[in-house]
């Protein structure tokens, strides 16, 4: 059965991994210009973004993604399968790191960014070459569980129809009417969650101090 099954288990992966390197690519970046706005821009900035935060984590993402899909057609944006679930999984993870970011800053003691600007070092300098290494040092632990976190919510995505692994095994499953493709499913997850973790774990060696 496993071997009748792989192949559509490996077209699911596929698909799974897709969605976690994009939604990673984006929205860690995303997340720290937000944070960077979050903690230095003007206070009516700063509101909209605490309640943009505010609402991405206080509502499910498999609601988020099912707004997104089928109910921004009621007020004229229509966006295929894939793009949706993309961009609801990048606005929702891009809230939990600025979060992290936001975090990590206020973590660094004010007196080095009054001493960036006595030494004359100029702010964008002083933040790229003194700050930054400290709050990616910082966040580094609590980024690393997001994206661990981030493996195995795009199951999330079959809820519109997304051919990604859970869905393969779960019609697998439904098929030969045994729990074996789950099993499978799980074993495959554990794998990337395994990879995963080694990546940041070498990552964060080199964060270090």
């Amino acid at each position: 059965m496993i071997k009748e099954i792989m192949p559509s288990l490996l077209n699911g992966l596929k698909l799974t991994v897709l969605i976690f390197v994009v939604v990673l690519l984006l929205s860690i970046p995303l997340g720290f210009i937000i944070a960077i706005f979050r903690v230095f821009g003007p206070k009516w900035l700063q509101a909209i973004i605490e309640m943009y935060v505010f609402i991405m984590r206080g509502s499910p993402l498999m609601l988020q993604l099912m707004v997104v899909f089928f109910g921004l057609p009621f007020i004229g944006v229509t966006m295929d399968r894939l793009p949706a679930a993309l961009f609801a999984f990048v606005i929702n993870y891009a809230a939990y790191f600025t979060e992290i970011f936001r975090g990590g800053i206020a973590s660094v003691p004010k007196g080095q960014f009054e001493s960036i600007s006595v030494l004359g070092i100029g702010r964008l300098r002083g933040f790229r070459r003194i700050i930054l290494p400290q709050v990616m040092r910082i966040v580094m632990p609590s980024v690393g569980n997001e994206v661990v976190a981030l493996v195995k919510d795009t199951s999330l995505v079959y809820v519109i129809g997304l051919g990604e692994l859970l869905r393969a095994g779960s019609i697998a499953a439904n098929n030969y009417a045994s729990l074996l493709p789950y099993l499978a499913v799980g074993v495959i997850y554990l794998i990337m969650t395994a990879i995963v973790t080694l990546f940041l774990k070498q990552i964060e060696s080199k964060t270090e101090w």
